[in-house]
């Protein structure tokens, strides 16, 4: 069969006018960019498979253990009341990227996406080792089935389906930790349904996309590629080509015409398939194939490098680049609050428990003769992994409070959740209305405290002092009343 051709320059360059996948064969490449891009695809990779296993505070760096409802971030462990910490953290990440994209432009899509750096660094890689370099995949998609074709294809997406099984394995373990997934693994698929169904899913749905959807996920799927085109502006730095060095194309050996030679070894190295002679392209991942398979061109030509580069679209055209500009201050400020409250956020949940202080649910306060009492539930977890002993005390409260409940000496074990009522009394004769003040919890362990401002609640001192007054004289005059007969001869 014939290779398929995409002859509608217009359109997407993956899809042919029919609506079929136009299967892409990149060219090998090399050169600095591509070393680079290898180099941190690797690292991320590396990290990716080994913070499953790297313990801080006794667990994962990174365990989102949905069972116990309790999220391991770095050492710091967050509840499930914590989870609006999410929308700093998305919002954080989010300013930063549109920040670094306004700069750089979809630095981010070609260098440290997951997508990407699976793809090009893992099942490209798999494919050039089995199946040759692009000619040679070429030949063998056209080529009849034969044993030899058979095998390769075999052993190719065989590998496919095993590294599809590791990510798969390694992205649940985050949910499950390591030892739970080994003990899930033991004991069997049968014992654990819900998480061999995720394992399988994902699999299925890695391999799908690595093994043929491919940059179809990028150019179709993925949102950045449109968003980025509002974020950037003709001084953002991008892969461009420089035309007015470059053109007329002709042959080497032409002295009329420009430094490119028009071979389409830039086309060949992409990934997504566009020529970036036509200028910047939504299918554009940033990778710089092309511009290290020019440079290549270039030197064997002895003509200078740069032809194609890392430019805006202004200093290509020969209009001075500005990197200062409103939306730099715009983008700024707005990483640069995120940030902030991300880490300001994070800081106060680093602490090795949480204490968190409501009101008793129904009366606010309850009053008698004797005084006025806020009743307040304290909810303490002990995010360690060893048992903690805590005290509960009272500060900036008016010295005549008294307390009733369990304040000292509360001992939890490790990763366990209590709730304790604290009654804090207020005497009639010194109660004078509301006030503020704070409950302090406090670990024996490391001295280390949370604070809880609260409101003691309470009746008019005015109308609440009369009315125990009255009540005062009217059980005096019951006493005299019931006293009055036995006084009489």
């Amino acid at each position: 069969m014939a290779e398929q051709k995409n002859p509608n320059l217009d359109s997407v360059t993956t899809i042919n006018p029919d609506g079929s996948h136009y299967k892409l064969h990149p060219a090998n490449v090399s050169g600095k960019f591509t070393r680079a891009r290898r180099i941190i695809g690797f690292v991320l990779i590396i990290v990716y498979a080994a913070l499953p296993w790297i313990p801080i505070n006794g667990n994962p760096a990174v365990f989102l253990d949905t069972a116990s409802r309790q999220f391991h971030l770095f050492g710091i462990s967050l509840d499930v009341q914590d989870l609006w910490v999410l929308f700093f953290f998305i919002s954080g990440l989010g300013f930063i990227l549109f920040f670094i994209t306004s700069l750089l432009g979809r630095i981010w899509c070609g260098w440290t996406c997951p997508y990407t750096v699976f793809l090009d660094h893992v099942y490209r890689a798999i494919e050039r080792f089995v199946e040759g370099d692009a000619p040679a995949r070429k030949k063998l998609d056209n080529a009849p089935l034969t044993a030899e074709k058979l095998f390769k294809r075999t052993v190719k997406h065989g590998l496919f389906i095993l590294c599809s099984t590791l990510i798969a394995h390694i992205f649940i373990s985050y949910f499950v930790s390591l030892k739970g997934l080994y003990g899930f693994i033991q004991e069997g698929p049968g014992e654990h349904n819900i998480s061999f169904g995720a394992i399988a899913f994902l699999t299925a749905v890695l391999y799908f996309c690595f093994a043929w959807f491919r940059e179809q996920f990028c150019v179709v799927m993925c949102p950045y590629g449109r968003i980025q085109s509002a974020l950037s502006d003709d001084n953002t730095m991008v892969i461009g080509y420089d035309s007015r060095r470059g053109e007329p194309r002709g042959k080497a050996d032409d002295p009329n015409s420009g430094d490119c030679i028009d071979c389409r070894r830039c086309v060949n190295v992409c990934p997504t398939g566009i020529d970036i002679r036509d200028g910047l392209q939504l299918e554009c991942i940033g990778c710089a194939a092309c511009i290290d398979a020019c440079d290549e061109i270039m030197v064997k030509l002895d003509r200078p490098k740069g032809l194609v580069r890392y430019s805006s679209h202004n200093a290509l055209n020969g209009i001075k680049a500005k990197i200062i500009r409103p939306r730099f201050f715009a983008y700024l400020t707005l990483m640069l609050l995120g940030t902030t409250a991300l880490a300001v956020t994070m800081y106060q949940k680093a602490r090795p428990f949480n204490a968190q202080v409501n009101k008793m649910k129904g009366s606010p306060y309850q009053k008698d003769d004797t005084g006025v009492r806020n009743i307040y539930q304290i909810h303490l977890s002990n995010k360690r992994n060893a048992a903690t002993t805590f005290d509960i005390s009272l500060a900036d409260a008016p010295a005549w409070i008294s307390t009733s409940g369990t304040t000292e000496g509360i001992i939890l074990q490790a990763k366990e959740k209590k709730t304790y009522n604290l009654v804090v009394i207020a005497p009639a004769e010194k109660y004078d209305g509301t006030f503020k003040f704070q409950i302090v919890v406090k670990s024996r362990k490391d001295n280390t405290t949370v604070d809880n401002k609260v409101s003691f609640l309470g009746p008019s001192p005015k109308r609440y002092r009369k009315k125990i007054i009255q009540a005062e004289e009217e059980a005096k005059q019951k006493a005299e009343t019931e006293a009055e007969p036995s006084n009489k001869p």
